[in-house]
């Protein structure tokens, strides 16, 4: 695995597009948990089986990372040499690292891996929460904005933990996520979910001038099916698929154009930002699979993803991202965005889809 550093027990966080490590100045909780997750998730789907270092990673970054510098929580990122990089806590972080303890917990089920998973919950809550409900991004006292984007991330984490556990206390998490994303993201005028909000979770420009993420859209979307399939007693699911039946028609009128999802747009529809990147490509994917309503697009979206961004000549490694001009705006291979990939990789695994399989080969 060259994407596994076995001297230290953890993941590289970029590769070169030659497949070798990148030196960097931290290495982020993030990319960590997004590895273990993904290479757990691989090994239990018979995919590639790399489990056992994902494992050991895990064991590995806890003493690394969780409480290091003697706080609750865990801290941001270490030094190449292990040292406390980034000591402040952020909620995105946190998000992942529940989502990696889900899947480890799936593929090796341990009382160790639940008691943290609480521990880490209730500092979580003590860290990040906000007063009207929902959390900060970070711990800082002088917090002005919310953002929807961890927001996101803590529902698909405490999703995998239920349905991995079957513990009602993690659905109970996820309900309030719901709630919170029904009655105060997305927004009642529009339909459209928001990135940022001020503390009282009000928009902060008048409508038109907010951004919006075509990407998150289709994740929602998504996460709203996904807790519907585990909630099944839900009296909440006619609210909820309206809601995100709007969520991905806004994302595909205006935020998909050529095959390409877009980076931004403005909460009106307008343009904002025409650059692309891959992980929304991956999520529109992922959607189209399981709405099986759009064959056409599925192809174009899933061919412009080979031709711009994993082409032949890289063997199963990816660009990141591109400018509106279509030209990279990436020197390297960030790991970080194997977790989307394999996201929609799985489905399109799973529903063996003709003539797009060629995914699979970014699981080698």
């Amino acid at each position: 695995m060259l994407d596994f550093n076995h001297a230290h027990g953890i993941y590289h966080e970029r590769l070169s597009f030659e497949g070798m490590p990148v030196a960097v100045p931290e290495l982020r909780l993030m990319v960590q948990a997004r590895q273990i997750a993904t290479f757990c998730r691989a090994s239990m789907d018979g995919t590639y089986e790399a489990s056992a270092a994902a494992l050991m990673c895990l064991d590995r970054i806890e003493k690394l990372y969780h409480r290091a510098d003697g706080a609750p929580g865990w801290v941001f990122s270490i030094t190449p040499d292990l040292a406390v990089k980034d000591g402040k806590r952020d909620l995105y972080a946190h998000a992942f690292i529940l989502y990696a303890y889900a899947w480890a917990y799936k593929v090796m089920p341990s009382t160790r891996y639940l008691n943290i998973v609480r521990a880490t919950i209730a500092e979580m809550h003590q860290i990040f929460s906000a007063p009207h409900g929902g959390f900060f991004n970070v711990n800082s006292p002088l917090s002005e904005r919310l953002y929807q984007n961890p927001h996101m991330h803590l529902l698909e984490a405490f999703l995998a933990l239920y349905e991995v556990s079957g513990l009602e206390c993690f659905l109970e998490e996820a309900d309030a996520l719901i709630t919170l994303s029904l009655e105060r993201m997305i927004q009642s005028e529009t339909g459209v979910l928001l990135e940022e909000f001020d503390r009282k979770w009000e928009r902060i420009a008048p409508i038109g001038k907010n951004r919006v993420e075509p990407g998150h859209l289709f994740e929602w979307f998504w996460l709203f099916s996904e807790y519907s399939r585990l909630n099944s007693g839900s009296k909440r699911h006619i609210t909820i698929k309206q809601a995100s039946d709007r969520l991905f028609d806004l994302g595909l009128a205006c935020g998909v154009s050529n095959g390409f999802v877009r980076d931004a747009i403005h909460d009106d529809g307008t343009q904002s930002e025409n650059s692309i990147r891959i992980w929304p490509q991956t999520e529109l994917c992922r959607v189209l699979l399981q709405r099986r309503t759009e064959p056409d697009l599925l192809n174009r979206v899933s061919r412009n993803f080979f031709a711009c961004f994993a082409p032949n000549h890289l063997q199963g490694l990816w660009i990141d991202r591109f400018s509106e001009a279509g030209q990279p705006r990436v020197n390297d291979v960030p790991a970080s965005s194997l977790y989307h990939i394999y996201g929609a990789a799985r489905e399109f695994h799973v529903a063996k889809i003709t003539g797009v399989s060629e995914m699979d080969v970014l699981l080698i």
